[in-house]
């Protein structure tokens, strides 16, 4: 390993900063992906334009100025002079465009912080999985609770019953009777 390698520090909650959801899906923006790696912006972007064929528009597309907007209301982008400093409307690379991306900028530090990218996307895949089964569980009781509300219900009704004593009648008595308790 060279010192690139070795000295390769990116805390993993910088990488989730720099991931937006845009369209649905889960995009990095290319200027953040070029301060990972290390390069210049229009550099990442040529090397991009050189390669268009690796990268179909579910890969990589580009923001619309509504989508740009958003994303300096959000502060994601500086507003320092007026767009962030761009000339042109960034691009946002999905997942598969991230990985993408480490074919064809050959650099140590590219591969490393793609790798880094890619575990992060697994995680929080993972995380999705884990939320998803747990939010079926909890239909599924919500379902049984709803079911068995009706049956608890009816047993607080027969207990009610049993708990309740019967108003007494007047009982008729037993045995010999007296000509005047008639």
């Amino acid at each position: 390993m060279n010192e690139e390698t070795k000295t390769l520090n990116i805390p993993d909650e910088v990488v989730l900063s720099k991931i937006y959801l845009i369209r649905g899906q889960k995009v990095m923006i290319d200027r953040d992906l070029a301060e990972l790696y290390k390069v210049a912006t229009g550099n990442l972007n040529l090397a991009v334009k050189r390669n268009m064929d690796r990268f179909p528009p579910d890969f990589m597309f580009q923001l619309t100025k509504e989508e740009f907007q958003d994303l300096i209301l959000q502060n994601a982008i500086s507003k320092k002079t007026g767009s962030g400093g761009i000339r042109k409307l960034p691009y946002a690379f999905a997942e598969h465009g991230v990985l993408m991306l480490s074919s064809i900028l050959n650099s140590k530090r590219a591969i490393q912080v793609n790798i880094q990218i890619m575990r992060i996307y697994t995680r929080m895949r993972e995380l999705l999985l884990t939320h998803k089964d747990i939010l079926i569980k909890l239909e599924q009781l919500e379902k049984q609770t709803l079911h068995n509300t009706e049956d608890i219900r009816l047993v607080f009704e027969y207990l009610k019953k049993l708990l309740t004593p019967a108003p007494e009648k007047p009982r008729k008595r037993i045995g010999y009777k007296l000509p005047d308790e008639t």
